[in-house]
């Protein structure tokens, strides 16, 4: 019996292709992947978690920091080995490829590095103290592409790598990110043409029912997962298949690559994983962990809308819903918490969570704070698809009213991410408290701009030194990480209980894995003292208890909270 009728990971492999494309013969394809990726041979246990609690996400560019005559990379290790090596354990460093708009979300070559960015060398380098997460621009790639030039002179392989159609036709049925017309006119060699464009007219969608354009993306998962690249983020995956007629989102074909990558991962090495970025309502979201076999990771993307109704309105009414909602993942896959990305706080993610009404008041405040809204196409007509503004400018005050609590109300919506069920991610920005970047909206004409601030490292480090709101930001988060990191209770895949204290104190207990440690989280959301009966959360006193961020025992069972202050009450 040869080896492919033996191997179980040549089944599988072929199993999943027969899923994907069911009218083709799938044998010498198979063979092709799993020669790719049969390196060494591992015994896998795909249901294994691969992080603890000492696991920490920081997203940023990898030209955030910038330093004359110094590779971009060598300024975030600078920042990094300087700030936050004990805090940090994995970082997330956006598309670092050539690429033509997106801010490196529109990839001209996904084997390269930007110019005076670094080297994969680097990338390597640095892999050996942190775990890197990377892009994997999947759905898409820049018009500037060899692939799309290809494609323009009729050339292989790009002639029948994208989408394309030789006259427009009704798209109304395709669900939209975007406002602009989906299919795009272009130019080329054999007539004009018109390509599908999910995100821009830059932005090229790839066309995945053709077998070679999945084998190029699978060679450049393995190129990546080489040069030190071991958490591998799908970007905007949900897109991925395209079938007319259907809303082109969330296809089951998607769902089936994502279902191989993982496969192939999880065979490569135990330190990888896989994690999904789908912009969607909560419950489209949760699909992306399949059944323990898609994601390991997927994006908590109704967390960042309502922590900011929570904070804004003082009321954690739809958080404690929404979490006692939420199914406590298998051992093997976790949540990604962030309250603030690159991107914008989406709006899709709270359809169906927060009503209309109070949506409109958000996005009102926004504009009233400095920001700007983005919309997306839905029947011919626009609705609000994400808000653009940095953080700290978003919770600059309450829905009604200004007031002193800027900072506090800041660092009390970061407390609350970082105790819950899941890995914590804090985009750079935040770390930092960056306010509204009007100059860079200015300058790429793109909303998004306006959380992409950039530092000169010399600036930023000398703020650092001095009693500036970066400094007391920074030193605030690093504080409450660094107590979180050695908390069994705060394992990604510890036990959750959502607790009812009213609407203004918002309250979970967590739980480690073998019961030893338990943490009350407790957390004011209001600018007004709010009192506790710790008898409410069965809070036994015959223990010894102690708040872990004021390091001070809990001595009396009715307190009273600061405003927006946070406890972490725990028995060790």
């Amino acid at each position: 019996m040869n080896f492919q009728k033996s191997n179980i990971l040549y089944q599988q492999i072929l199993t999943h292709l027969n899923n994907i494309y069911p009218k083709k013969q799938n044998t010498n394809f198979a063979k092709k992947i799993f020669t790719i990726f049969l390196n060494k041979k591992l015994k896998i246990n795909h249901a294994a978690n691969r992080w603890s609690e000492s696991d920490v996400v920081m997203i940023t560019y990898m030209d955030t920091f910038q330093e004359q005559d110094k590779k971009h990379i060598d300024s975030l290790k600078k920042f990094m080995d300087l700030h936050l090596k004990d805090v940090i354990s994995i970082i997330h460093i956006l598309p670092f490829f050539p690429y033509s708009s997106d801010d490196g979300f529109s990839v001209i070559n996904y084997l390269q590095i930007k110019k005076g960015f670094g080297t994969w060398g680097d990338i390597k380098k640095l892999s050996a103290n942190f775990k890197i997460m990377g892009d994997l621009v999947i759905n898409h790639c820049s018009s500037q592409s060899d692939w799309f030039k290809q494609f323009l002179n009729n050339e292989s392989p790009g002639k029948n790598f994208f989408h394309y159609f030789k006259k427009t036709f009704d798209t109304t049925s395709v669900t939209r990110p975007r406002s602009h017309e989906l299919l795009q006119k272009y130019k080329t060699n054999s007539g004009d043409k018109y390509v599908w464009c999910t995100f821009s007219r830059d932005q090229i969608d790839l066309d995945f029912s053709n077998q070679d354009v999945l084998l190029a993306f699978l060679q450049i998962i393995k190129f990546y997962l080489d040069h030190g690249i071991s958490v591998l983020r799908l970007d905007a995956v949900a897109f991925l298949w395209k079938e007319i007629g259907t809303s082109c989102i969330n296809l089951p074909q998607t769902h089936e690559i994502i279902k191989l990558i993982r496969l192939i991962m999880d065979n490569y090495s135990k330190k990888t994983f896989l994690i999904t970025e789908t912009n969607l309502p909560n419950k489209e979201n949760l699909d992306y962990f399949g059944n323990g076999n898609e994601a390991h990771l997927i994006y908590n993307f109704s967390l960042p809308p309502i922590i900011l109704y929570t904070m804004l309105f003082g009321d954690v009414s739809i958080l404690r819903k929404w979490l006692m909602s939420m199914p406590p993942p298998m051992e093997g896959n976790t949540y990604f918490n962030f309250i603030a990305s690159h991107d914008g706080i989406g709006i899709r993610p709270a359809e169906g969570l927060i009503s209309e009404k109070n949506i409109k008041a958000i996005l009102k405040k926004m504009k009233n704070l400095g920001g700007q809204i983005s919309y997306r196409k839905i029947n011919n007509k626009q609705k609000p698809y994400e808000i653009n503004i940095a953080l700290f400018d978003a919770l600059k005050e309450t829905i009604h009213e200004s007031d002193n609590y800027q900072i506090q109300r800041f660092i009390c919506a970061h407390s609350i991410m970082f105790s819950l069920e899941g890995i914590p991610a804090i985009y750079v920005n935040s770390l930092l408290g960056t306010e509204n970047y009007y100059e860079g909206v200015k300058e790429t004409n793109e909303k998004r701009t306006i959380n992409r601030k950039k530092f000169k490292i010399t600036e930023i480090l000398k703020a650092l030194q001095n009693k500036t709101k970066e400094q007391k930001i920074l030193n605030a988060l690093k504080q409450i990480l660094l107590i979180r990191k050695s908390q069994p209770a705060f394992h990604p895949n510890a036990t959750q209980f959502t607790l009812n204290l009213g609407k203004e104190v918002f309250a979970i207990w967590r739980q480690s894995h073998n019961r030893k440690q338990s943490i009350f989280v407790i957390a004011n959301v209001t600018n007004n003292k709010q009192p506790v009966d710790l008898n409410e959360i069965n809070l036994i006193f015959n223990k010894h208890w102690i708040d872990l961020i004021t390091n001070k025992k809990i001595e009396s069972k009715k307190i009273t909270l600061k405003p927006y202050q946070v406890l972490w009450i725990t028995n060790l």
